[in-house]
């Protein structure tokens, strides 16, 4: 539909038929096209009136958007086309303004969308319902109550990814305006016999791979659990992981969703405990043991598994140990206890492993029954929606198949006849007459199976507690007595003939003709799952748990509380909750929605007839529409009818004055409608066949055609009459437009033309007095000439003997100044860059200009580097003036100084103030350090060298030691006389002390450092700064070193590379010690 076009009901643009009441012909080939045909152009919902078919698309679809909410919020029913919104819309405003309680029923088999129409509808009424602090939290837990369930009681079938186990319902309760206040939910039958043993492709229950996939692993180790599916026998292992499921990020969503529902932490542990508790029984196995009475009994393989599960769920292991090997029978006041063969134990162990999580989620069920339910005690409306399993036909139907279908039946006979109900009470509020309508009515398959005599559950319960041997052959056999002669009810055998009655029907099975068709059940395992036994040794080995939930599980294990009274079977159960639901049901208004699968590959855009058509059967749907056309199809009110089909009459068009109803008459008698095609209600008009209706809208719609053609060609002549005045004002306006133009360019053109005669007019005089003035200019130029030169000749008459004796200077003088200026203007556009260290200069243009050219040379360097140093801070001046007393001391003399041009003095190398390894060095020294680096000692005994760190202080040069950092000599400035040091390329130096001070007791220091040249300008500059005098620095490569009373001499020699570039030093006798520079 197209965004701008206002759809206003049912039937405008419809694809195929919207509303199936209105299908023509009505069978089942034209029921299958009809919803084909939707189905193939996105159109997944089609009405039974006011039942709602959905068929699931198996993709997203976009009509699920709030927009779309927008859209059917308050809207008519057959307003939009058909929706699941329309039908949540209707029931929601049911609710609300007439204040009647009703009920959503969602049926349809595996994979037909059940789940998420519930979710759906949910949704669609927490959108359109009130808003506020504590009404938004009632909806979020309502809504998040879904994740919770579906973990826990959803699973991976053939069928479908996400395929519900349990049935559910729940009562959504709301206040008197509308406003959600909590719920109720109920659940119905768990296949808790998925949680041993999964058909072949298909998985275990949700919430297993959840924990394993998505739980961290502190958190896995605390429930003893792997992440690896291999380990647990109770998870099938072809199909553990689905496509399209992220098993993780679902695990995170539950466990957000149990908070927000309401869960306390402790129980959400709790509850991840049971869990895995159930997937760790599925690993104890069992192996046969004799006794010495020769009976049979069973004993654990591995106890590793069992301990585990014990520590988990705080069970005595010897207790849960003996509970699977033995089984205690009470009767009256005896007890008698015996052993559990093989077989025996692994039933046990399965019976527990499916009681404990079907108890565990019927303690979910309770838990979040108790977060939702409504705080406050005053009167509730109540919208109920029921999610529960569809009609299921089986290859091979079981125990779980028979109780479903059962449901179904029952389901089906409350929808008839609440269909029935509804019909009536409309016929008879709007004064209709109400006929009797002919329908399949299902009451005697019910009947057949619920019948508390002869009932095949009655039967079941007759055979599971009858005493002697019992067996799923002896149960049919005596539904072969009791209902052979059923109509509904077909066996091979029958109680009064020997001979085979129906050949296609094996030895252990029976089949039922139920309202959708035929199934033929396996009597196997009828009794067992009827029976749903559990030991009560296990019951007992639960109660004895530490673990609170567990134990609040196992009531009936409470010793205190021993009951021998045998407790319902499932049937019975299951029969009781569903009366209980039928009961609920009739109290509300039913709204129905049958769910579809179209293909059996859950793939998109793929539609099966024949499965659609066994679904079309078994949910009676063909049977829905018959009841609804038994008296009239199709009903409107009287207004929306006028308003639809008021253009069909002249009297009607385009408004009508009086009542809707006396215009709809009018109309139809127009029309000349036969009488018994419709009728006229209270408020509603009522047609009998479709054919009619369909004749109407084919009336309407050659009308609208008409009427578009009228408004067309009115709105054409209307166009053309605008667009010829709109020209002619046009035309009107470029004329005047136009002369005004011409006339302008007409006088531009005389204007122009005056003006280029005034032009060459000025232009003549102009130049006519040019001339005159260049004449009379002319004449007195040659005045002023002549008169010139003869005042010259005068004047050079008068004075030619002066001129001749000065003129020389003065040309000398003249031509020196013109060349010094020519001088001077050059050298101001060839001055060379500011940068001291460039040497360019200009040439020299004169020869007489020689000391001229070189005083410019000196000046102009001593100011550009008088700018230069202006630029620096004080800190680069004090680096440049060591850098310049260095250079003074060591350039040209020592050949390790070229090298430490380029390093920058840093003084501190070793951070002391930063390093704690030396705090004690610190706190020891207490002046301004201005030089600490390691330097190497050298021993004058054997000319070997020890690392010392060197300190230069304002008044002191200190020795430390390097690891211990204890100050081992300490010399005054005062008492160094001299630095000498050698003129190759090493770091050796001799300090030289005075003769008789208190440092110059063990002699002279003979140090090594890496820099040298730093160290000796420093130590030249301090001593200059606090004694004011000179330090001596003696460069020679022979040179006296005082060691205690003895003098050595240390001489320089060029040595080998055996030792690469480092120099080396050695004791060559008392008096000589030799370094090897390389």
């Amino acid at each position: 539909m197209a965004k701008m076009e206002v759809k206003t009901s049912l039937l405008d643009n419809m694809i195929g038929v919207g509303d199936m009441v209105l299908l023509e012909p009505l069978n089942e080939d034209s029921f299958i096209n009809n919803l084909k045909k939707r189905f193939d152009h996105n159109e997944v919902y089609t009405y039974i009136g006011s039942v709602v078919i959905s068929i699931n698309p198996y993709r997203p679809l976009p009509i699920y958007t709030p927009e779309k909410v927008e859209e059917y919020r308050n809207r008519n029913f057959y307003e939009l086309s058909p929706h699941i919104f329309a039908l949540s819309d209707e029931a929601y405003r049911s609710l609300r303004d007439q204040d009647k309680d009703q009920c959503i029923l969602i049926t349809g088999e595996s994979g037909a969308g059940k789940t998420e129409a519930s979710k759906l509808v949910m949704s669609y009424v927490a959108a359109v319902c009130g808003k506020g602090a504590e009404v938004n939290q009632v909806k979020e837990q309502l809504l998040q109550s879904n994740p919770v369930l579906e973990a826990f009681g959803n699973a991976k079938t053939v069928r479908n990814d996400n395929s519900s186990r349990f049935g559910k319902y729940m009562d959504i309760e709301f206040d008197f305006k509308g406003d959600p206040l909590g719920g109720v939910i109920s659940n119905y039958l768990l296949e808790k016999s998925r949680v041993v043993k999964q058909p072949r492709g298909e998985r275990n229950f949700h919430i297993f791979y959840q924990i394993l996939s998505g739980a961290s692993e502190d958190f896995l180790c605390k429930l003893k659990l792997e992440q690896d599916f291999s380990r647990y026998n109770y998870l099938g292992l072809d199909s553990a992981k689905v496509n399209g499921v992220d098993d993780a990020a679902n695990f995170r969503t539950v466990r957000n969703a149990m908070q927000i529902v309401g869960f306390m932490d402790h129980e959400t542990q709790s509850v991840f405990e049971v869990v895995a508790a159930v997937l760790k029984l599925g690993n104890i196995e069992f192996k046969p043991e004799s006794r010495v009475n020769g009976l049979d009994e069973s004993k654990i393989k591995d106890k590793n598994e069992l301990k585990e599960i014990c520590e988990l769920t705080g069970i005595d292991q010897s207790v849960l140990e003996r509970a699977f090997s033995f089984r205690t029978v009470e009767a009256k006041q005896e007890k008698v206890s015996t052993t559990l063969n093989v077989a025996q134990a692994y039933y046990a162990r399965d019976a527990l492993a499916k009681n404990l999580y079907s108890r565990l989620f019927s303690w979910l069920v309770t838990r979040i029954n108790e977060s939702i339910k409504a705080q406050t005690k005053v009167r509730k409306k109540v919208m109920g929606v029921l999610d529960i399993y569809g009609f299921e036909i089986f290859e091979d139907n079981s125990f779980e198949q028979f109780i479903i279908n059962y449901c179904n039946e029952k389901l089906q006979q409350i929808f008839i006849e609440l269909t029935l109900k509804e019909e009536q009470e409309e016929y008879i509020r709007e004064g209709i007459e109400w006929t009797h309508i002919e329908y399949f009515n299902n009451a005697i398959i019910c009947d057949l199976i619920e019948n508390n005599q002869t009932g095949i559950l009655a039967m079941l319960d007759e055979e599971c507690l009858r005493p002697g041997t019992v067996t799923d052959d002896t149960f049919l056999e005596k539904l072969n007595q009791v209902c052979a002669t059923h109509q509904h009810f077909e066996s091979r055998m029958s109680k009064c003939s020997r001979f085979l009655n129906d050949t296609s029907l094996p030895h252990s099975c029976f089949r039922i003709q139920h309202y959708a068709g035929k199934v033929m059940y396996q009597v196997e395992g009828f009794v067992d799952k009827n029976n749903d036994l559990l030991y009560r040794d296990l019951s007992q080995a639960m109660w004895k748990a530490n673990h609170s939930l567990i134990k609040a599980l196992f009531p009936e294990g409470n010793p205190a509380k021993i009951n021998l009274k045998r407790p319902p079977t499932a049937g019975s159960q299951f029969k009781a909750s569903v009366a209980t639901l039928m009961k609920n049901l009739q109290t509300k208004n039913p709204n129905y929605i049958r769910c579809i699968k179209p293909n059996d590959k859950k793939a998109a855009h793929i539609f099966n007839d024949a499965l659609v058509c066994h679904q079309i059967r078994y949910l009676g749907l063909l049977e829905n529409v018959r009841v609804r056309r038994a008296g009239y199809a199709f009903r409107q009110a009287y207004e929306p009818c006028l308003e639809r089909y008021k253009m069909l009459c002249k009297q009607t068009w385009p408004h009508w004055r009086g009542p809707a109803r006396a215009g709809v008459e009018v109309l139809f008698n127009e029309l000349e409608i036969p009488e018994e095609e419709f009728s006229f209600g209270r408020s509603k008009i009522f047609i009998r066949n479709p054919r009619t209706l369909f004749k109407l809208e084919d009336l309407r719609k050659q009308r609208l055609e008409d009427l578009a053609t009228l408004i067309e060609k009115i709105y054409r002549g209307w166009k053309c009459r605008t667009r010829f005045l709109l020209m002619k004002k046009s035309q009107i306006v470029i004329a005047s437009w136009y002369r005004r133009y011409a006339q302008q360019k007409k006088y531009q053109k005389i204007k122009s033309s005056a003006i280029i005669v005034q032009s060459y007019i000025r232009g003549w005089k102009a130049r006519k007095l040019l001339r005159e003035l260049k004449h009379q200019k002319r004449c007195n130029e040659a005045a002023t000439i002549i008169a010139a030169y003869w005042h010259g000749t005068q004047v050079r008459r008068e004075y030619r003997k002066f001129f001749r004796a000065n003129a020389g200077r003065k040309i000398y003088e003249f031509t020196l100044q013109r060349l010094m200026q020519k001088y001077f203007l050059e050298m101001k556009n060839k001055m060379p860059s500011l940068s001291p260290i460039d040497k360019n200069w200009p040439a020299r243009p004169y020869l007489f200009l020689d000391s001229t050219h070189k005083e410019l040379k000196r000046i102009f360097h001593l100011w550009r580097c008088k700018k230069y140093r202006d630029q620096f801070t004080d800190q680069q001046k004090l680096i440049y003036e060591e850098k310049l007393e260095a250079s003074e001391l060591f350039k040209d003399k020592k050949a390790l100084y070229p090298a430490s041009v380029g390093q920058p003095f840093q003084g501190a190398y070793l951070e002391i103030s930063k390093n704690p390894k030396y705090k004690k060095l610190k706190d020891a020294v207490d002046e301004k350090i201005i030089i600490a680096e390691v330097v190497n000692k050298i021993n004058r005994a054997n000319g070997k060298a020890t690392s010392r760190i060197f300190l230069l202080t304002k008044n002191n040069v200190l020795l430390a030691d390097q690891k211990s950092g204890n100050i081992k000599s300490e010399v005054p400035l005062g008492d160094v006389t001299k630095v000498s040091m050698s003129s190759q390329n090493d770091g050796f130096f001799a300090v030289h002390l005075k003769e008789g001070s208190g440092a110059a007791g063990k002699g002279d220091f003979l140090l090594s450092s890496d820099h040298l040249i730093e160290m000796a300008t420093k130590l030249y500059r301090t001593t200059l700064s606090q004694t004011k005098q000179k330090l001596n620095i003696e460069i020679s490569d022979e040179f006296l070193v005082q060691f205690r009373q003895d003098k050595v001499c240390v001489k320089f020699i060029q040595g080998s590379q055996k030792n690469g570039n480092i120099p080396t030093c050695k004791r060559k006798n008392n008096r000589l010690l030799e370094v090897a520079v390389p």
